[in-house]
């Protein structure tokens, strides 16, 4: 049977759109929330807690609707998006007092986990106004660490999940599809790092590349109830030659296909980035390849 479509992990047929359109019209009374929620209890399509997957549902429907498999209801509510009103914040200022010493010199160096702190304001507005990526809210499972030198802050770090289908990685993992699929949830995405542009210290970027591996495990499972196995990133060769992750260890594994997770078209549409792994335990292979 034809893959029509492939969608956070799930590929969808010519018979499950079939399905999908015989759904539609059996319920023509319903919205498109009302449909998905329908579409995810006959599948069964629910996340590991046993909350039925509505907003990824909604998103394939979606998808669907926009390559003309199925046809969706018209809108009925467009219900308020607070990320589109919101008001940008005022930035965060903080000393800009050059930093230019030996790295020993700026010892002690302190990782704080800012989300839902005082902090946090800080680390998300030097982000917007350092990184050349700005600040994205992330979603999901993720942290957030302010490193400070005393109490001067001198760079980020940002961690969220990582992303599900990653060929350099899966290939060097070595994981099968199931795999994947129960254990991506031990892999970490690094989508920020910053050391502020007033701080020169030289080997300061791979020291706390060090120190985020040492302790990113043990911070991730305090607060969602497991580890970390493996991090991962990735580098823009055109801006950055990546120097700071590889003395620290971190493993070149290949490029991005430059189309994006949410791609329909197969075709690039952004950069082509370096992909940069590391392994936080010497039995990577295993934890991650175990299925059941």
């Amino acid at each position: 049977m034809d893959i029509v479509l492939r969608y956070r992990g799930r590929e969808v047929t010519e018979d499950d759109v079939a399905f999908i359109s015989d759904l539609i019209a059996r319920h023509s009374d319903l919205s498109r929330r009302a449909l998905s929620k329908e579409l995810c209890l006959a599948w069964d399509w629910r996340q590991e807690n046993g909350v039925l997957k509505d907003m990824v549902c909604r998103g394939l429907m979606l998808a669907l609707h926009r390559a003309g498999q199925i046809e969706l209801p018209p809108v009925r509510v467009r219900p308020h998006n607070p990320l589109v009103t919101r008001k940008q914040r005022a930035p965060v200022t903080v000393d800009q007092t050059p930093i230019r010493v030996a790295l020993a010199q700026l010892r002690p160096l302190t990782f704080n986990l800012v989300r839902r702190t005082a902090d946090e304001a800080t680390f998300d507005s030097l982000v917007e106004q350092h990184h050349y990526l700005g600040y994205t809210q992330p979603v999901g499972e993720h942290l957030k660490y302010l490193i400070k030198a005393e109490h001067c802050p001198v760079a980020c770090f940002a961690l969220s999940s990582a992303p599900r289908h990653l060929g350099p990685r899966d290939r060097f993992i070595g994981w099968s599809k199931q795999a994947r699929k129960e254990n991506i949830r031990f892999l970490a995405y690094n989508t920020r790092y910053l050391i502020l542009p007033w701080v020169k210290v030289p080997h300061l970027a791979s020291h706390l590349l060090g120190g985020l591996a040492r302790r990113v495990s043990s911070d991730w499972e305090d607060l969602y109830g497991h580890p970390i196995f493996y991090l991962e990133s990735f580098v823009d060769p055109e801006r950055f030659p990546g120097t700071c992750y590889r003395a620290a260890n971190w493993h070149f594994l290949g490029q991005t296909t430059g189309r994006g997770k949410d791609d329909l078209t197969k075709k690039p549409n952004r950069s082509l980035k370096e992909v940069l792994g590391l392994p936080l335990s010497k039995r990577f292979r295993e934890r991650l390849g175990t299925v059941g």
